[in-house]
């Protein structure tokens, strides 16, 4: 078979590949806990699902505008005015089929050939491949924990060239769980002011933040920015409806048209009762979020206190998300890592690890290579506690025995 060019750069998603193995050693009747899926482990509240019955029941089935329904459109802007005190009309909004499909098509139609996207490693997985396969070349920031997971004002101007399009900032994040202040995305502002580079503002976790932490947006620096900013958010993660697909974004007209003409060509509109669903998250009762933050939180502190005991491991409390991001560094030189290297290989340490995990533990974690530093894995802790303290303990007892 002859393939494109493009199709052989993309790997296929590791988050995907290991809860898929989990998925498939657990049909095997393989006790396997998995910590790979980035999903709350919530049901969708009840008042979202009845929305949906509703407009199946009332005949809301049909084909819809390519870029979403008028009144979702409309909840949107007031999600963004009475949440972020950003001002967008319609025709600067636009519905997708999840927060997935959004970065897609915006890679789509903003880049040609050889131009650049400026994307700070730890990195969601999908940010280079994307890019990647719009013909971008994504051009990488490196961070660590001892600088918070965020790129500095230095490392930007640094990186940015005359082929920059753009730039992602992703806060909270996947994987880190880091978040920009306000200050600090005024300092990133400062540097793009000077240029003509798009900032892309991936907010899908902006309600899943902690210890009175303050979201901000790198759209409310200034005028300036806010014409220049594509924010980019969904009803995944807020209202565990992962499943429902639906993302959307909003920012320069011009550029939400081009989406819509590329969607129309491409999957056309949004799954028609996911987004009536869609609009009675945005609108409906949000203290429906409060039982699933004090969850998260204590399932937050219990992970990182308990990854901060393995041997070799240390781990940074995260400000947002549902993920922790260990730095496992120091397992590369305990007495039995030759031993783990030797059966799994050693061309990606963190890779042989969470092999290692999978068989030695039955535990499902994904390698951090997957989000550009091998250094790391990724743990989600939005499952349930039970799972989340038996796993521990097995990772724990894991590494244990290579001490």
């Amino acid at each position: 078979m002859i393939f494109s060019e493009r199709i052989k750069k993309v790997k296929p998603s590791p988050t995907m590949a290991v809860t898929a193995m989990a998925a498939q050693m657990k049909a095997k009747g393989i006790d396997v806990i998995s910590f790979g899926s980035g999903e709350p482990g919530f049901d969708t509240p009840d008042h979202i699902k009845k929305a949906a019955i509703n407009a199946i029941n009332t005949g809301k089935t049909k084909y819809t505008n390519v870029g979403g329904i008028p009144e979702l459109k409309k909840a949107i802007t007031m999600k963004f005015k009475r949440d972020n005190n950003l001002d967008y009309a319609t025709d600067e909004v636009t519905v997708n089929c999840g927060g997935k499909h959004s970065f897609y098509n915006l890679m789509q139609i903003m880049l040609n050939d050889g131009d650049e996207v400026i994307i700070p490693a730890p990195y969601w997985v999908s940010y280079p491949d994307m890019t990647l396969l719009a013909g971008g070349v994504p051009v990488i920031i490196e961070t660590n924990d001892k600088s918070g997971f965020k790129m500095t004002p230095e490392q930007l101007e640094k990186a940015i060239t005359p082929r920059t399009r753009a730039v992602v900032i992703n806060s909270p994040s996947n994987p880190t769980g880091a978040a920009y202040t306000s200050d600090e995305l005024k300092a990133l502002a400062a540097v793009l002011e000077k240029t003509s580079v798009i900032p892309i503002s991936d907010d899908i976790y902006e309600a899943v933040i902690y210890d009175g932490f303050k979201f901000s947006n790198i759209a409310n620096v200034s005028d300036e920015m806010k014409k220049r900013t594509i924010v980019l958010n969904g009803v995944s993660k807020t209202y565990a409806m992962t499943g429902w697909r639906i993302g959307y974004m909003a920012g320069n007209a011009d550029i939400i048209k081009k989406i819509e003409v590329l969607q129309g060509q491409s999957t056309s509109n949004p799954a028609t009762i996911s987004q009536y669903a869609a609009m009675e998250a945005l609108q409906g009762d949000q203290t429906v979020l409060s039982n699933m933050l004090e969850a998260f939180d204590r399932r937050r502190r219990f992970v990182v206190e308990g990854l901060n005991s393995v041997p070799g491991f240390t781990c940074r409390m995260p400000e947002g998300a549902f993920y922790a991001f260990p730095n496992v560094e120091g397992v590369y030189s305990l007495k039995g890592w030759s031993a783990v290297t030797e059966k799994y290989g050693d061309q990606y340490k963190s890779s042989s690890l969470c092999a290692y995990l999978m068989e030695e533990a039955r535990t499902a974690v994904v390698p951090g290579v997957g989000f550009g530093n091998d250094n790391y894995f990724r743990i989600s802790f939005a499952t349930s506690d039970e799972n989340l303290k038996e796993g521990i303990k097995r990772i724990k007892a894991a590494i244990e025995k290579l001490v």
